[in-house]
């Protein structure tokens, strides 16, 4: 294993590899510099290749990450003792094209998936009961715990009621956000059929909502309101029996890769997320995109700081005119609520080595890759262009995960370094940056990307991850599938009455 690595050749620090940690005393080599640590440092953490004085930049990955708050020797651990953010409010950002493009792939990938209606393809067949509102939740899980007890499921992936607390008391742009996101989620390719229960006088009448769901398949969606029928459990079985039968049919069958449509997150990173797994999962984007399919990257401010890499890579002058504004009024969210803009990393993000935003926002962006950014999608909004798109939604896992979902990914990436259980309500497939994460928490971890400082080629390692993303899409369960952690979480903004 390598124990230590200087990232880009711009950089004043190193990163410490070891799983063990390098001590104090301890030396590395880089070219003709030998550095001598003088600090204890544990794996992911960052130290310092020269002498830094006072208020000049930290730089990693070839670009600052903050600024030193005091004196710093060579081989000294760098962290938030000695490292402050950079940024600071709005920015005026320039149109500076890079020039990236895409080159089309000589091979000839398919899948085996659904054929949906919309052309659209889902990589699951399941059967979803979505509430409109908080209020009939109950009643949701009866109706699926009744199809499991008394009906044949035989060629059905899951039946699953998506549970959640909102569509009622809410105002504005808040209210608006429950109704475009049930209804994306009732449009989901995953599903082969959705009963959409509403209880009758809540702020989030199926009415409103079956007209921001668009063109659907009448087929598929069923549409009950409790307050209408005596008994809406009893109702709501009959109509899901009848989806069960429409389902029996579906079966999987060669489609191109072209139709998959992959979400990018990150969540509990470390210092080494964007030495390993983020970088990995870019080179995943790169290939899917170059063989005609689609990306989203989200986690808005968790861009802050590394923004104008994304805006360099605009497809055109109006792509970079709608970053601009994704980034900006996100600034603008955590105003209007007297937040600071740069409240980040979290506590795990510093103790795993992280310690500004900027260096955090450079490790996420990563998982973009280097393709060119062709749409910016709303919160809720249905992707339009093949390729890599940014997403407006926030950082939180949950929220950020369901967001990928609702915008047509029918699989999710989800890179880790500190690990978690969860998954949203589509594929999601867990990266280990850390081989000692996945060798602990094999129920969690899906892929193990630490490998990539041992002896693996990045290259070598893709292979595995777009092998593992085919099995996925295939049919085989991602591990949080298995356990049956699958739920939403859905973006609020405004006031509860």
């Amino acid at each position: 294993m390598k124990r230590y690595l200087k990232i880009n050749k711009d950089d004043n620090v190193a990163v410490v590899l070891d799983e063990a940690g390098m001590h104090s005393g301890e030396t590395a080599e880089f070219g003709d510099c030998v550095v001598t640590l003088v600090s204890d440092i544990v794996r992911g953490h960052k130290f310092a290749l020269r002498d830094i004085v006072k208020g000049e930049n930290i730089v990693k990955y070839g670009y600052p990450i903050g600024i030193a708050t005091q004196d710093i020797r060579a081989g000294e651990w760098i962290h938030a003792h000695n490292l402050r953010t950079g940024l600071s409010d709005d920015l005026e950002y320039v149109y500076s094209p890079v020039g990236a493009c895409v080159n089309p792939a000589a091979d000839t990938v398919e899948v085996n998936g659904y054929l949906r209606k919309d052309g659209s393809m889902g990589i699951r067949n399941e059967l979803w009961v979505v509430p409109t509102v908080g209020c009939v939740n109950g009643q949701a899980n009866a109706i699926v715990s009744r199809i499991k007890e008394e009906c044949d499921l035989s060629g059905i992936d899951d039946v699953r009621a998506f549970t959640h607390t909102y569509g009622c008391s809410q105002l504005g742009s808040d209210h608006a956000n429950t109704r475009t996101a049930l209804a994306a989620l009732a449009r989901h390719p995953n599903a082969g059929g959705v009963l959409v229960l509403g209880l009758g006088c809540e702020n989030n009448q199926i009415s409103a909502l079956r007209e921001a769901m668009g063109d659907y398949d009448h087929e598929r969606v069923k549409f009950l309101v409790a307050q209408e029928v005596e008994d809406e459990v009893d109702e709501g079985f009959r109509l899901c029996s009848e989806l069960i039968d429409k389902m029996r049919g579906d079966r999987r069958q060669p489609l191109p890769i072209s139709k998959l449509r992959v979400g990018l997150k990150c969540g509990g990173s470390d210092g080494m997320s964007g030495i390993t797994a983020n970088p990995l999962v870019g080179l995943f984007s790169d290939w899917l995109v170059s063989h005609g399919g689609t990306t989203v990257l989200t986690e808005v401010p968790e861009m802050f700081g590394a923004e104008t890499i994304l805006m360099g890579r605009a497809a055109d002058r109006q792509v970079f005119d709608h970053i601009v504004p994704l980034i900006n009024d996100f600034k603008d969210y955590f105003r209007s609520y007297g937040q600071p803009i740069y409240e980040n990393p979290s506590p795990g993000n510093k103790a795993g080595g992280i310690t500004t935003l900027e260096e955090k926002s450079l490790g996420c962006v990563q998982k973009g890759g280097s393709m060119p950014v062709v749409d910016v999608l709303k919160y809720g909004e249905r992707l339009k262009e093949s390729g890599l798109n940014l997403l407006q939604a926030p950082g939180n896992d949950l929220v950020a995960a369901t967001a990928l979902a609702l915008s047509g990914c029918q699989m999710v990436l989800f890179t880790t370094g500190r690990g978690t259980p969860f998954g949203t309500f589509v594929p999601t497939l867990k990266i280990s940056t850390n081989t000692s994460l996945a060798d602990k928490k094999k129920n969690w971890i899906d892929l193990d990307a630490g490998t990539i400082v041992d002896n693996e080629s990045p290259q070598h390692a893709l292979g595995r991850l777009v092998e593992k993303v085919v099995a996925t899409a295939n049919g085989a369960p991602a591990l949080h599938e298995l356990s049956g952690a699958k739920e939403i979480a859905i973006f609020k903004t405004g006031v509860t009455l």
